[in-house]
């Protein structure tokens, strides 16, 4: 790797007396940059063969050795770079000549992201978010390894073409679907807003570019979806036990981090005289309230001598998410059912199937899902064809008694 230095006269960039600045370019593996020399010179006076001052009076002599003074000092600089680093890039280069400090790291502010989110979980963050996190980070160091052959770059080269190459290489690479890298550049988004990064007085690329999202269609069960997969008879305790908690899940709308952390503490009993299920949303720690269903309730009963159970005060044999979403694949295969099942489907049945379509309000359903807006209720809850139906049964009542 060498680095070559050039000289022209920017005559786009001439001043009112005529006189146009010289800039130096260096190039280096492929990448360059410019500076401005200082110098400003008449076009009649500029040699753009030998890139010097013509003439050889004193003041040319003069300004002629302010650019080889220029070229030698960008020489030594990457001398000095080439010597000390295993690997450098331009803006090194660039940073050395101009006497600016190293920039900081693009993976050291993302570990240091990292490791700000893992000490927070349990507070701000949960677990979950903290792994998802870890996940990006090994991927960023991926996609910089791919595109630059190296483990680190300068944050300063993340720029817009750094964020397109990113979004383009997840998708292709990992499959991944707009609303998946969505996650991943609000991860790198956050690093590029912490303290180390914003010492390095880079542009966030992120104020100009803006991640596609796809309005998604969320599966969910019918009822009689529901009610055909509890009554299906299973060979295994295994598939039974998964598909009891996936059930108590349709009836309560409890996500996977709820159901884990379930226990006989988060019974209460309500003013009505019922059960409730009271706790903390352990992804934004709202507290929700849900009234106990028969269905569920006969769930519990089923368990409720467990001896895991009762060794951790636990409601419910929890397996892991992973297994679990494994199971219920199975499940569908064995009870005909298409949809892809997954414990997150069981939210939105409740949502949609057994709160919205049978007239719960909205408003109701948000705080019961312990939700912090109605608009993220929106997202997993749809008016399903039987709400729509018995509406238009109750228009179409009205009409004929006005007939």
């Amino acid at each position: 790797m060498r680095v070559t230095v050039n000289f022209s006269l920017k005559r786009s960039k001439s001043r009112a007396d005529g006189k146009c600045p010289v800039y130096v370019r260096c190039t280096m593996d492929g990448q360059r940059f410019e500076l401005s020399t200082g110098l400003f010179i008449i076009p009649d006076f500029w040699d753009d063969k030998v890139q010097q001052i013509k003439g050889k009076n004193e003041e040319s002599k003069t300004l002629n050795k302010r650019l080889d003074k220029l070229a030698t000092k960008i020489q030594d600089a990457f001398n000095v770079l080439d010597s000390t680093m295993d690997e450098f890039t331009i803006i090194d280069l660039k940073d050395k000549v101009l006497g600016r400090r190293k920039s900081t790291g693009l993976m050291d502010i993302f570990n240091y992201t990292v490791r700000d989110v893992e000490s927070k979980v349990g507070v701000d963050y949960s677990k979950g978010t903290y792994s998802h996190y870890k996940t990006t980070r090994d991927r960023l160091g991926e996609f910089v390894l791919q595109k630059f052959k190296r483990s680190e770059i300068p944050v300063s080269m993340v720029n817009l073409d750094f964020i397109y190459s990113l979004d383009t290489y997840l998708k292709i690479k990992y499959d991944l679907k707009p609303n998946s890298v969505l996650t991943y550049h609000k991860h790198l988004n956050k690093a590029l807003k912490n303290p180390l990064a914003l010492k390095s007085n880079i542009e966030n690329p992120y104020e100009i570019f803006t991640p596609t999202r796809n309005k998604t269609n969320r599966d969910y069960l019918t009822l009689r979806e529901v009610e055909t997969l509890r009554k299906k008879p299973l060979k295994t305790f295994r598939l039974s036990l998964v598909r009891d908690i996936f059930v108590f899940a349709c009836y309560t709308g409890l996500a996977y981090a709820e159901l884990e952390g379930l226990s006989f503490d988060n019974i209460y009993q309500g003013d009505d005289g019922n059960d409730w299920i009271i706790d903390d949303r352990s992804k934004t720690e709202n507290r929700f309230r849900v009234p106990l269903l028969p269905e569920a309730k006969q769930i519990l009963k089923k368990y409720e001598y467990y001896s895991e159970n009762n060794t951790e005060r636990k409601l419910l044999p929890i397996r892991s998410n992973q297994k679990m979403n494994e199971y219920l694949k199975e499940l569908a295969d064995i009870c005909g059912i298409t949809k892809n099942l997954s414990m997150h489907v069981a939210r939105h049945t409740f949502a949609t199937s057994v709160t919205l379509a049978n007239g719960v309000p909205i408003e109701t359903v948000s705080k019961m899902l312990g939700h912090t807006s109605i608009k993220t209720t929106q997202i997993y809850a749809r008016i399903v064809d039987s709400k729509i139906s018995k509406d238009m049964e109750k228009i179409i009542d009205i009409l004929q008694k006005d007939a």
